[in-house]
This record gives C-alpha cells, sequence and structure tokens, in this order.
C-alpha cells in the first residue's frame, strides 16, 4: 500500500514542480510589476502585494485581471 502511494507520488512529481515553479515565476513577475508600476484600478500597492503572496497562484492572476492600472502614456508633443 505504501509502495503504490510513493510511486504515484513519484510520477506526479515533475508536473508538481513545474507547477510549482510556474506559481513562483508568475508571484515574482506580478510582485515587480505592482512596485514598478505604481497605479492600479482598485486599492493600493500593500493590498496587492498582500493578496498577491497569500492567495498564491490566483493572487497574481487577479492582480494582472483586476488591479494593474493602465501605464501612463508619455505625451508625443515635440514642438
Amino acid at each position: 500500500m505504501q509502495m503504490e502511494i510513493l510511486e504515484t507520488i513519484l510520477l506526479y512529481l515533475p508536473v508538481i514542480g513545474l507547477l510549482a515553479l510556474v506559481q513562483l515565476a508568475l508571484m515574482i513577475f506580478a510582485i515587480v510589476h505592482a512596485v514598478t508600476h505604481q497605479n492600479f484600478r482598485i486599492g493600493n500597492l500593500t493590498i496587492w502585494i498582500i493578496v498577491i503572496i497569500v492567495i498564491n497562484l490566483l493572487g497574481p492572476i487577479l492582480y494582472f485581471i483586476i488591479g494593474r492600472g493602465e501605464a501612463e502614456e508619455e505625451s508625443d508633443e515635440h514642438t
């Protein structure tokens, strides 16, 4: 019985590891984006950092869907 459980864990370990790496990369990218782009549709930086870290995979996705503000456009006025 224990051997079957161990074999099952070893079978799914690469998939779990890949998902963990994707989750970590998405979390880091969301935190870096939130810190460098200080405009948000809803909330502020502190709230979004907490959401990104605490809600793991769903937090960064929520940030990019509803939290990320539009980038400020630079004016192209050349006089």
